[in-house]
């Protein structure tokens, strides 16, 4: 997918591209830039200014400065990782070196961009770190789903589907949890519809993404 074809479907997923730089013509210039292919673009001069700003819930990446007053680039990415925030970062720095780099891409640094940059370098980082969040975010909301699925299962369903995952037969079930075969049968039954698994290798996926393996 080519990077305009990748932004054209960011801006219908109402995609966001936050700018943290304390170079006002920089931050404005790269606005102006993304603007001009559909995106929404917010900027700040300080990592301070981007914390105390209310973010929607929508798919975004971080373009980041390494060096800014107050908190440094690299040390904001550390806090975003130790809280567990996924959001993508694009670095930009004048002042790069190797050791930065493969320190900002160890912590999941989508591009580290040197600069002066060009636009099209600058556009297919961002596109990649959108296109990464989206990503993300199917994921993560394919995990709530899944989740709401197993809860409406009883507790007896659920220790059954751990069971049957882990690979036990319908007889072996049965002894396991004191029940008659047939009985466990219709609690198989219910998990598959419950869960809206077509198959049993898909419920047995689900049960691994479920880490149900160590309930046992």
């Amino acid at each position: 997918m080519g990077t305009y074809q990748a932004v054209s479907q960011m801006t219908n997923q109402a995609s966001i591209v936050y700018i943290v730089d304390d170079d006002q013509l920089l931050r404005e210039s790269l606005s102006s830039l993304l603007r001009s292919i559909g995106l929404r673009v917010e900027i700040f001069a300080s990592v301070a200014d981007f914390l105390a700003f209310k973010r929607p819930d929508a798919p975004c990446c971080l373009v980041l400065d390494v060096r800014l007053q107050g908190i440094s680039g690299l040390d904001f990415q550390n806090e975003l990782v130790k809280n567990e925030e996924t959001v993508p970062i694009v670095f930009m720095t004048g002042h790069g070196d190797i050791a930065m780099t493969v320190r900002a891409m160890k912590a999941g640094a989508i591009d580290f961009l040197a600069k002066p940059f060009r636009d099209q370098d600058f556009l297919d980082a961002v596109a990649m770190a959108l296109s990464k969040d989206l990503d993300q975010r199917e994921v993560s909301k394919g995990m709530a789903q899944l989740r709401s699925h197993y809860q409406t299962l009883t507790v007896r369903e659920q220790g059954i589907m751990a069971l049957a995952a882990s690979g036990l037969m319908n007889k072996q079930i049965a002894s396991e949890v004191c029940l008659s075969e047939i009985t466990v049968k219709i609690h198989r039954a219910s998990v598959m519809r419950k869960m809206d698994a077509r198959t049993f290798a898909e419920l047995v996926r689900m049960a691994e993404a479920l880490n149900l393996a160590a309930k046992r």
